[in-house]
């Protein structure tokens, strides 16, 4: 298409991760491989959880949206860059750009809102349990749960709007592996600098958000953990929360690297890029599962009834 003088973009064109040429083989087998355990983990968490009815409970409903979660969000970029390591195509047309970025932002705040959910599950659990099954009440949990997807989907939509109501007129190759906010404003044929302040302040005002209220629910938790008197009741309560507490960190570290460094590097963007959407979901069961013996119990059941299943 034209426009004037200048061509309109209809697609783009992903170069991929910065210095990584003659590696697609190696890549494209390691993150499938990661891509699989990915989604093979996150369903054994779906269905461990869905299966027992005594991990029916608000922390482990929450655990099920966040496995819901880790499941989308490295489908997001993962089949498209495995599409193109694997030799095909690299081009990506513009509604897919466009989707691409929605999606990983409204997975990504979902995720940070569940966060800070999770730890407020957890300091009601820990600081007034006698009246746990009242204030976590099935309405509130649903609330809470529907309260993540829209917020987080009212700050993709803002993202995705600052992003693409610029003119994309010249120049298509994105110089990374999906389509991101600061590699798509880099082939802007207009001004950015006040749209990058506007989208540094909201992707960093966010996640800061978040945190500060994640710090609130346990540094109360924290209080309360070091009032109770059997050290058998204190390392009960640290393991509980010590698993929620090392997603977090997996999960908020990498927003901060990319989005809010002073000047950014691109090959380090991609590589926390990658950890971020594959690695960290590939984890999130293995932390969670672990440290927690319901959920273990839970799955040794479903897998042992998958291995015994009787031929039909």
């Amino acid at each position: 298409m034209k426009m004037g003088n200048a061509s309109v973009v209809t697609k783009f064109i992903l170069l991929g991760i910065p210095h990584t040429e003659d590696l697609e083989t190696t890549l494209f087998v390691l993150f499938l491989g990661c891509y699989v355990f990915t989604l093979m983990g996150n369903l054994l968490i779906l269905l461990a959880i869905v299966s027992s009815t005594r991990l029916h409970i608000p922390m482990y409903f929450f655990l099920c949206q966040l496995s819901v979660c880790d499941i989308f969000f490295p489908s997001v970029s993962s089949p498209k860059m495995l599409f193109y390591l694997s030799g095909n195509s690299r081009a990506i047309s513009y509604a897919g750009c466009v989707s691409q970025l929605f999606f990983y932002h409204f997975l990504g705040c979902t995720e940070c809102f569940l966060y800070t959910v999770m730890a407020y599950d957890r300091f009601v659990a820990i600081c007034y349990p006698l009246r746990y099954t009242v204030i976590m009440s099935h309405r509130v949990c649903a609330i809470l749960a529907v309260g993540t997807s829209f917020f987080g989907c009212i700050q993709a939509t803002f993202l995705t709007t600052l992003t693409f109501q610029l003119p994309y007129c010249g120049p298509n190759e994105v110089d990374y592996f999906f389509c991101d906010i600061p590699v798509l404003l880099k082939l802007a044929c207009a001004d950015t600098s006040a749209l990058e302040m506007v989208g540094f302040v909201s992707v960093g005002l966010m996640p800061l958000s978040c945190f500060l209220l994640i710090l609130t629910s346990y540094s109360r938790i924290v209080c309360s953990i070091l009032q109770i008197r059997s050290t058998e009741g204190r390392r009960r309560a640290f393991s509980t929360c010590s698993a929620h507490l090392t997603a977090i960190l997996l999960s908020f570290m990498p927003v901060v690297l990319i989005y809010l460094q002073p000047t950014p590097n691109p090959w380090l963007n991609a590589t926390v890029q990658v950890l971020n959407n594959l690695v960290t979901p590939m984890l999130n069961p293995l932390i969670y599962s672990l440290r927690n013996k319901e959920v273990k119990y839970s799955l040794r059941k479903v897998l042992q009834q998958v291995a015994f299943l009787p031929e039909q």
